[in-house]
């Protein structure tokens, strides 16, 4: 009777799952469209280049509304059962009700787990071809390939970031350079800031490092000014250009123990390598407190499942957004960070369960 129940319950919890996914990939499908409307028609951009950053914007987005579907269809699916009797039916047999949602459990695990492998191999491809589409149709023709915050190997196997960048007034800020050996450690450039022209960088209050053999700097320079050349005219290849969200946990972990050395703040970049496995296990804990709230359905009205998704949904992303700003800033641990909402969720979840099987 168990598993005939199990697969009914799987059953009701498909078909709102599929739809809510793809309605909430509609819409914010949809408003991706509108921001790129600007683009079609200003910037005369192709609609066949739109129709390729939409496509390549689809697993980013499907990803956000997966736990958001998961969500929903907890709701929806146990609160159907549960306004039938179908729940008091079992639970009077003496089946505990954390039995009874097993497979809406399992399912959140098994979601969670394509939700961290779209993570870690399908999105960051996708936006990283994304941004090399919209910096090929838009930027190559307004401004330098130089932008804020992003990693990017040049010729000869060095690799650039840049902190801060004012395109206004070709101004740098927080410059880092790191450039290979052919043995042993690479040296390292570190500038406060600094102007760029068509070719050169013009960095200012800065310090050259060279490592010894195992790695501790055995030389340090400090200069007011130094002029660096940039081959390819002053702009990196926009291929090699990335941003954290165009990277693997494994590419952004390299990138954060490359530049630890050269005295930048990685923290920032540290919250958002640890997001990466905490995030996708939304889904399993919106599981885990949709379902006992599913419970009250029959006496709080029909909409009740719609006004709680949305105060799950806020209150997770909000309490993430928190979180991530006080790991970025010193205040928590990276990894504190990260985890913070995930274990409060899970706490609450936990504490529904418990208080469910009692009532």
């Amino acid at each position: 009777m168990r598993l005939t129940f199990d697969r009914y319950t799987v059953m009701e919890f498909i078909p709102p799952f599929l739809a809510s996914v793809a309605g909430f990939t509609v819409m914010l499908l949809s408003g991706i469209l509108y921001e790129l409307s600007d683009l079609i028609f200003d910037n005369r951009m192709p609609f066949t280049v739109v129709g390729k950053l939409l496509l390549y914007k689809l697993p980013e987005v499907i990803v956000l509304t997966i736990p958001i579907g998961v969500l929903f269809a907890t709701l929806l699916a146990l609160g159907r059962l549960a306004r039938d009797s179908e729940l008091t039916a079992m639970r009077s047999a003496g089946i505990p009700f954390w039995r009874l949602i097993v497979p809406v459990l399992v399912a959140g695990v098994a979601i969670s787990g394509v939700s961290f492998f779209m993570h870690e191999k399908i999105v960051p491809e996708a936006n990283h071809r994304a941004e090399n589409l919209y910096r090929e149709s838009v930027l190559r023709e307004a401004m330098p390939g130089i932008r804020q915050d992003v990693f990017f190997q040049g010729p000869g196997g060095r690799h650039f970031y840049v902190g801060s960048v004012n395109q206004r007034n070709s101004t740098l800020e927080r410059v880092f350079i790191y450039e290979p050996k052919r043995n042993g450690f690479p040296d390292m450039i570190t500038a406060q800031r600094g102007t760029f022209t068509d070719g050169m960088w013009h960095l200012e209050d800065g310090i050259t490092r060279q490592l010894d053999a195992e790695g501790f700097a055995e030389h340090e320079v400090r200069w007011s000014a130094l002029e660096y050349h940039i081959p390819e005219g002053g702009t990196a290849l926009f291929g090699s250009q990335k941003t954290p969200s165009e990277m693997t946990r494994h590419e952004l972990a390299e990138h954060i123990a490359l530049f630890a050395r050269s005295g930048i703040d990685v923290r920032r970049f540290q919250v958002e390598y640890h997001l990466r496995l905490a995030t996708p296990f939304a889904s399993f804990l919106w599981v885990l407190i949709g379902a006992p709230l599913s419970l009250r359905s029959p006496r709080s009205g029909r909409f009740f499942g719609i006004v709680i998704a949305i105060l799950v949904v806020f209150t997770y992303y909000v309490s993430t957004a928190m979180f991530r700003s006080l790991g970025g800033n010193g205040v928590l641990s990276p990894g504190a960070a990260a985890w913070a909402t995930n274990i409060l969720f899970a706490l609450i979840g936990f504490g529904l369960l418990v208080r469910s099987d009692r009532t």
